[in-house]
């Protein structure tokens, strides 16, 4: 029985998402329009119906990628999805391999001066977002990089291939001599 009521709230937000709201693109909407309040609509889809009984329960399994997937996030094979909270998912590619881990926020918008700003994130092949991160639009993390946990990459930043980074906001992470 909780099977069926988690696919069946996860499906009720992906064809809310559809109807409600389409596909999500790169731009900027004044606060107070229709476009945004129907975002937050569909938002509302997935936290209050498909996160508590689909997405919490699937993290980290191929039944949340394919989900994710449905609401249109590009995500290769192989990636590991700790996190369901990738608020504009058509604005996310998640190459093969990457990781997101428990706890992160995919930001693809944010708020300012009275207006919703949305853009892409994205990851490549085999790189990783440590636990508790925040990766803000525009940003991508490049191939087999790393950024620690609790690591905060800003708006419209670039982590270089094959390196490492930590910290609010991110720099080198260097490791410490004892």
């Amino acid at each position: 029985m909780l099977l069926a009521a988690g696919v069946l709230a996860a499906g009720i937000t992906v064809v809310a998402k559809w109807l409600i709201i389409g596909k999500h693109r790169p731009g900027e909407h004044a606060l107070f329009t229709p476009y945004v309040w129907r975002s937050e609509l569909a938002d509302t889809f997935t936290e209050v119906l498909a996160a508590p009984w689909f997405a919490n329960v699937t993290s980290g399994t191929w039944a949340l990628n394919f989900w994710l997937r449905l609401l249109g996030a590009k995500i290769g094979p192989g990636v590991w999805c700790d996190s369901y909270w990738l608020p504009e998912t058509d604005l996310v590619t998640l190459g093969a391999g990457a990781t997101i881990n428990r706890g992160c926020v995919v930001q693809t918008h944010l708020f300012q001066d009275r207006l919703l700003s949305m853009d892409t994130v994205t990851f490549g092949a085999g790189a990783t977002l440590g636990p508790g991160g925040v990766i803000l639009p525009a940003a991508s993390i490049d191939r087999h990089a790393t950024v620690g946990p609790v690591s905060l990459v800003m708006r419209g930043e670039r982590v270089p291939p094959g390196t490492r980074w930590t910290g609010n906001p991110i720099g080198p992470w260097e490791e410490m001599n004892a």
